[in-house]
């Protein structure tokens, strides 16, 4: 059964019984899960899940994001499983989803961040938590000090072949409430990019992110070569990417960075 992320089957009026055994795809929201005190009932992770530290010592690791293990998931018994639209993979989803309830969130902005945080409380029987989670993380961003973008910036993401996060992504929202303006707006989601077109759309900030490609300081002299006026540095990727309850230290790096 696939529940879809507009929760309708648990509309206010409506009850569930909260999920005993979870497995999640997704490494931000596993994250969420035992930040909303749910490690006990998490059975099944990925091998990317790598908050909290102890997740994949006392969950079994049921593959990657994008590769699940079928069998091992069939013998944790699920009674939810938690995944991404964009994170995880189409024919994965609906293979699991023949048998077990899968829930998948689809997160594009800030807003859709925080609404999946009070679904997964819906679904897990913390809703308290869940909504102080919540309002907690969009207080952080409303402090943010100013209005609009004064900089422009291009985001990394992957290196052979230069991929850059652009329109439509989850990373240029935060792009536009960290203070920057994505020189890459004019594209969708996740481009190939070369070193002329970066050159020409001549960026202030380069953000070279941590995840996925592992960048390092080679790899900032090597972006200088292309772009020499540009402030060019590495950046926690985690903070720009990962939509669950790490959004809370976001708003902070942001005005650190800024």
């Amino acid at each position: 059964m696939l529940l879809r992320a507009d929760l309708s089957a648990i509309a206010p009026g409506n009850t569930i019984a909260p999920a005993l055994r979870i497995v999640s795809l997704v490494p931000s929201q596993t994250e969420l899960l035992f930040d909303l005190g749910l490690g006990n009932q998490v059975v099944g992770v990925t091998k990317f899940c790598i908050y909290p530290a102890a997740a994949r010592q006392t969950a079994s690791v049921i593959g990657g994001t994008k590769d699940f293990k079928f069998e091992k998931i069939a013998t944790l018994k699920p009674d939810l499983i938690i995944g991404n639209k964009e994170e995880n993979y189409k024919e994965g989803i609906e293979q699991l989803a023949l048998r077990f309830p899968v829930w998948i969130s689809d997160i594009s902005n800030l807003d859709d961040a925080l609404q999946m945080i009070r679904q997964i409380g819906q679904l897990t029987g913390t809703q308290q938590l869940a909504e102080s989670l919540a309002a907690e993380i969009f207080q952080s961003f409303a402090a943010l000090t100013w209005t609009k973008p004064i900089q422009t910036a291009a985001y990394f993401i992957w290196r052979k072949p230069f991929m850059v996060a652009a329109t439509g992504t989850f990373i240029d929202d935060m792009l536009g409430r960290a203070g920057f303006t994505n020189v890459f707006e004019n594209l969708e989601r996740y481009p190939e990019i070369t070193a002329e077109q970066l050159a020409f759309a001549a960026p202030q900030r380069i953000f070279l992110s941590s995840e996925p490609y592992p960048f390092k300081e080679k790899n900032v002299a090597e972006m200088r070569k292309i772009c020499p006026l540009a402030q060019i540095e590495i950046i926690d990727g985690e903070l720009f990417s990962w939509y669950g309850s790490r959004l809370r230290y976001s708003a902070d790096y942001f005005n650190h960075l800024r």
